[in-house]
């Protein structure tokens, strides 16, 4: 049973470049789970705080805020992962309220269960691949963090992988200074500190095209994805109005940049309008601009 496989069928809403992460975050919480836990079920009630502050950071803001009972509920639809139970055999639906009062808790099945515990590499080779697809390498270890689950394979993933060409190409053109705060660094000679952002994630159709990326510093480069920074259709930079600035170093460094001009590149066209777009409306942490 090619339990990789299983994991990459997961159903996800993907209609319009919508991102819809929720089940695999979850999944990634029942795997760290299951390495500490071993087969011990997942009470909702017991859960469900941790499940929303990951859902909250990671998946697209909305206006009413993110619940997980959708996908605790959810996931026990996709091809024989996960068990849902209640105290009384009843079905609680997507209700939050339901979930709790029925005790509802959730396991992986014991098949999987199984398969994780018999191939020692399983583990890290599904969150791998729940990663890659759903999220920018950026955020890997955040979210790894938050779940609660140690990776055995010792990667730390660079902030782009996949192909030189392209943050090549992206640091070139905006003459290797980062588009948010014009930081220039270099050691012996090479840019140190400086990566090739996707505006839309590589994880959801982003394409290796200049007009698809931005030349950030290490340090914006994660505010970026993380949707604390974002830009406008006018090409100036936001600052999500969920962020706190607690010292002066930070309002320098995020708050002080709202409103600027960003950096455009000198040898190639900007940042296309609906990379910009789908950047807002999909990871920029504004309840304001959410569906």
């Amino acid at each position: 049973m090619d339990w990789e496989e299983r994991v990459g069928r997961i159903r996800q809403w993907r209609k319009d470049g919508k991102r819809a992460p929720h089940k695999p975050l979850l999944l990634l919480y029942a795997l760290g789970h299951h390495q500490r836990h071993g087969d011990a079920p997942i009470l909702y009630s017991a859960a469900e705080e941790h499940l929303r502050l990951l859902l909250d950071e990671f998946a697209p803001p909305t206006r009413s805020g993110t619940t997980p009972a959708y996908p605790f509920r959810r996931l026990a639809n996709d091809d024989g992962l996960w068990l849902l139970t209640t105290d009384d055999g009843g079905d609680p639906g997507d209700n939050a309220g339901r979930l709790r009062g029925s005790g509802a808790r959730g396991n992986l099945t014991p098949e999987f269960s199984r398969a994780l515990s018999d191939d020692p590499g399983l583990r890290t080779r599904i969150a791998r691949a729940l990663l890659d697809a759903n999220f920018p390498s950026s955020l890997h270890e955040e979210i790894l963090a938050l779940a609660g689950l140690a990776l055995t394979d010792g990667r730390r993933v660079a902030a782009h992988d996949r192909d030189p060409r392209f943050r090549e190409a992206v640091l070139d053109a905006y003459g290797h200074r980062c588009a948010f705060c014009g930081y220039e660094g270099r050691l012996g000679g090479v840019p140190v500190g400086l990566e090739a952002a996707h505006v839309r994630w590589w994880s959801h159709a982003g394409p290796d095209e200049v007009d698809n990326g931005l030349a950030l510093c290490s340090n914006h480069h994660l505010l970026f994805d993380r949707g604390v920074l974002g830009l406008t259709g006018e090409l100036t930079l936001d600052v999500s109005p969920r962020f706190e600035a607690r010292s002066a170093e930070a309002e320098r460094i995020v708050t002080d940049l709202a409103g600027r001009d960003l950096l455009l590149p000198a040898t190639a066209p900007p940042v296309a309008a609906g990379h910009v777009d789908w950047h807002r409306r999909e990871v920029f942490k504004d309840p304001g601009l959410a569906a």
